[in-house]
């Protein structure tokens, strides 16, 4: 969303109009799932997606009436098994589409949107939805108040780690996480850190990276991240504070020092805990954990040796099977 917002804001602040698609709803083998956007400008190209094939080039088309009624439309497509080949689809289900014109009176509630955005806080978009229209729009940030619309004891109890549609078939809102404020804090900053920072910011993690070298430790090695922190691998807590919603990703140099770290790591409340390493390794830091008084329910936290079993062995692939299970854990939340 926030790529979207810096190309939609300019073009409103232009004077266009835009049209903004939101899959509100999936079931079945449909390419995108509900939070898919997709944004479509006066002179009729698009920005990101709601699933491409058919379906988009319909919901595209449909923009161009939106955008000169100057209003919105919930649009629903129903692909049974007749309609998927009308449609020139290979797989079925069923997609409902949000297709909303914004205008210039738009822009302070997109740029402050965008701008609670830049922050460490969850953001959710809110839209109230009243007999197939869009009849206010708005944001909630980490506090879940509603900013830019009414109706805030409606919104807050929605404001959840996936999209939600709550509706009784004709008035009803529309709740969708656009922004996490959870950090991944990674500990190292070797050739797996750098190989994985870019990719964690490529599927919208906030990274911050933790290394005692000051050589390492440094902004030109990890230009992408969040945060570079040159800091003792001793005392952690100096330097950052962790909470529920945070990552932690162990590759330090080390045994000792993944040691050092996963012992104050399992004293945080973080989500997910991974460490690097062999198993033979990972079997020998279990057993120095149990003789520091750390039970099986401990090392259940912890994910060990880290990232999906791909099979990789490069810096890279060990980087894409970590942000795999990342992004894993983050849709199970």
């Amino acid at each position: 969303m926030k790529k979207l917002l810096s190309t939609v804001i300019p073009a409103l602040e232009r004077g266009e109009c835009v049209v903004l698609c939101t899959v509100l709803k999936s079931s079945g083998s449909t390419p995108r799932g509900a939070g898919a956007h997709m944004a479509v400008f006066a002179d009729g190209h698009t920005e990101g997606t709601v699933g491409g094939g058919a379906v988009e080039l319909a919901v595209t088309k449909l923009a161009g009436e939106v955008a000169a009624e100057g209003g919105s439309r919930v649009e629903h497509y129903r692909l049974t098994p007749n309609q998927v080949a009308d449609l020139g689809m290979v797989c079925g289900g069923d997609v409902t589409v949000l297709l909303q014109t914004l205008k210039m009176s738009d822009v302070a509630m997109l740029r402050a949107m965008a701008q609670a955005m830049e922050g460490q806080e969850n953001v959710w978009l809110a839209i109230e939805l009243r007999d197939g229209q869009a009849v206010q729009t708005g944001f909630c940030c980490g506090d879940r108040r509603l900013q830019f619309a009414r109706g805030a004891e409606a919104v807050q109890t929605l404001c959840r780690s996936h999209p939600v549609w709550e509706t009784d078939g004709a008035t009803g809102w529309y709740v969708e996480p656009i922004h996490s404020g959870a950090m991944v804090y990674v500990f190292g900053a070797g050739h797996v850190s750098r190989a994985l920072v870019p990719i964690l910011k490529s599927v919208d993690f906030a990274v911050t990276v933790y290394d005692p070298r000051m050589n390492l430790a440094d902004r030109t090695w990890f230009p992408q991240a969040d945060r570079v922190i040159c800091g003792d691998f001793k005392d952690i807590s100096r330097h950052i504070h962790v909470t529920a919603e945070d990552y932690i990703i162990i590759m330090t140099p080390g045994h000792e020092a993944d040691r050092e770290v996963l012992v104050q790591a399992l004293h945080t409340p973080a989500t997910y805990v991974g460490c690097i390493g062999s198993r033979r390794k990972i079997a020998s830091t279990k057993e120095y954990l149990a003789q520091h008084g750390f039970g099986e329910e401990d090392w259940a936290r912890v994910h060990a040796p880290i990232g999906l079993p791909i099979g990789g062995e490069t810096p890279a692939e060990i980087a894409i099977s970590i942000t795999a299970q990342l992004i894993e854990h983050r849709a199970k939340q």
